[in-house]
Formats: structure tokens, sequence, C-alpha cells
């Protein structure tokens, strides 16, 4: 691993660079990755953002969101530019399994690797590492990288600010997550004075849906919604007819577990989605439950403690069937 006083000196002078984040970018993802953009574009480099797959239309509005190239949907110009290029970025993913078929691109590549992340256990597959695990986001890693690693926070203009802002404030849950610390709210008042909207952004990012997206969020809630006080745990479950009937689109689940939740007494979530080619899982919970060693342990994924994804090649039913086996190993946990 090298020093990022060796990076800060590759950057002194315009390179060929791409940024990339894990597949079905989030907030935190898109906002880290435009945040980054926008910064280097500021110093002459020549910079490309490309995503593994595509993401969610309420994300789209963020600034210079059509410089993006999706790789599923130009894999060969991506190949071309991951090949070509000096520096890649690596945002808010620490594996290259993260990255789908762009992963292994991305490995032989020749560019130096430069990882910018907050999730456990890094691949160690990258030249130059910022990471820690206690950062809320990704966002307020890469913050932190031109503020203070590179010592540039006056190239922090209004394009860097707004998507710094709507990664750190999507993936601390709205600065309501136990990792929202004083340093974090220093960060998006600096954000803010820089010229981020913060009332503007919430209003992009969580009221602009579609009124599909609101009845299927409906019918989950009344009719999928599974509460198992026994083990102060709630599920919701949703087949592939359910997506296909209320035409759900990249993005509208998200969030859908966090509902679960808010339920008094609940310290796990889970939702349980059957996807086109695996069955998903999205884990939520309270306290030092750890959601994230589920995950893992069973169902091939991981993340945080409070919040992790996996997924089976099983059926669906067979999906929920295990996950409910899961619990009584977990039942003194979830009953403090």
């Amino acid at each position: 691993m090298q020093e990022l006083t060796t990076l800060k000196e590759l950057l002194a002078h315009p390179r060929h660079i791409v940024i990339t984040t894990h597949h079905k970018p989030d907030g935190d993802a898109m906002g880290s990755s435009l945040g980054l953009y926008n910064f280097l574009i500021q110093k002459g480099h020549h910079v490309k953002v490309i995503t593994p797959t595509d993401y969610p239309i309420f994300l789209h509005w963020l600034p210079n969101n059509p410089e993006v190239i999706i790789f599923t949907e130009k894999g060969e110009e991506s190949k071309k530019l991951v090949q070509e290029a000096d520096l890649i970025f690596c945002l808010d993913f620490n594996t290259l399994s993260r990255i789908n078929e762009l992963g292994e691109i991305v490995r032989e590549a020749k560019a130096k690797k430069v990882m910018i992340d907050h999730h456990l256990e890094p691949e160690d597959f990258d030249d130059f590492r910022h990471w820690t695990i206690n950062a809320c986001a990704t966002a307020q890693l890469v913050y932190d990288f031109i503020a203070n690693v590179l010592q540039e926070p006056q190239l922090i203009n209004k394009d860097v600010a707004t998507c710094l802002y709507t990664g750190i404030m999507t993936d601390s849950g709205s600065f309501r997550f136990p990792t929202t610390t004083p340093e974090v709210h220093h960060i998006v008042a600096d954000l803010i004075s820089r010229g981020a909207e913060n009332w503007k952004i919430h209003q992009l990012v969580y009221d602009n849906f579609s009124e599909n997206r609101l009845r299927f969020l409906g019918h989950c809630l009344l009719n999928k919604l599974e509460v198992h006080a026994e083990f102060n745990t709630a599920i919701i479950v949703v087949s592939q007819r359910e997506l296909q009937e209320y035409g759900i689109s990249t993005g509208d689940t998200e969030g859908l577990v966090n509902y679960a939740l808010t339920i008094n007494g609940i310290r796990l979530a889970a939702l349980i989605i059957e996807r086109t080619d695996k069955v998903k899982l999205s884990l939520r919970s309270t306290g030092d439950f750890p959601a994230n060693e589920i995950c893992k342990k069973y169902f091939n994924g991981g993340g945080h403690r409070n919040a992790a994804g996996g997924q089976s090649d099983r059926k669906l039913l067979e999906v929920v069937s295990d996950f409910k086996a899961i619990l009584p190993e977990y039942k003194s946990l979830l009953l403090v």
C-alpha cells in the first residue's frame, strides 16, 4: 500500500481518471462519485464516472449526472476507458465482486487503484486506500480526502458540496444513525456554506417518487408486513410478480425496509425481494444487533452492523424459511 502523499503528487498533473462505484448505486455511491468528479475536473483531469448498472432516477439531478456511463449499456466504451486510465477511484465498495463484470476489468487494468470506502474487511486490490469503518458515508471520506489529504478545500464548489451532502444525508439516514458524529455535522455545515441547498436536496431525494411507488409502498405495509413479536423482528417479502404488477424500477424499493424498523420494539427488520436472477435481502437493526453477521454467515453478503445485505440462489419461500429459522439463534440478542 502506497502513501497518500504519493497520490497527491500524481494528481498534481492532468491524468486520465475513471471513477466507479458498486452495482445499483445509492445516494452515497453517486454522491461521492460525482462529488469527486466535480472536484477533479476543476484540476484539469480527464474524468469519467462508470457505474456497473443503472441507478435510481431520483439521483439523476445530481450535478454532471449526464456524464455518467453505465457499463451494462456501454460495455466496450467502459472497458476501453478503464484500460487507458492512469488512475481508477473505487468508491463505496471494498471488493471487486461488488462491481460485477467490471471487477475483473478493473483488476487487470494497469492503472493505480484508489479505494475510498467505509465498509468492513476490504479486499487487497488497491494501491492507495482512504478507508475507515467509522465514517458515516463514503462522501464524508471524499470530503476529507479533498479538504485534508489533498488540502484543497477551496475547490469544494457548489456542485461538489451538493453531491457530497447528498451522499452523507442518505447514508446517515438523514443524520439519525449513530455514526453521525459532531464532525459530520461540522462537515455538512461547511457544505451548506459552500452552496449545498439542504432543503432542496432532501426534497429531490425523498419527495421525488412515482405514483406507482407510493401505491406499492401501501401494498407492502398493508399486505406484506409480517411482525414476529417473539423475536422483535419484522419482515416484508416481495415477489417478482408484485414488482412487475406495480411497475417497480431501480430505486423504488430503497428505504422500504426502514418502515418495518419503525415499529415499537422491533430490533431487526428484513426486506426479502425476488429479483430476476437471485433473491435479495436487506437487513436493518437497532443498537448492537449484528445484521451484517447474519448476511455474511448465511446469505453471501455483509455490510454494517445496523445495515447489511445479502442474496441467495434458492427460491423465495425457501429463503424466507431460511431466514426465519435463523431467528431462534439470535433470540437473546433480539429480546434485549
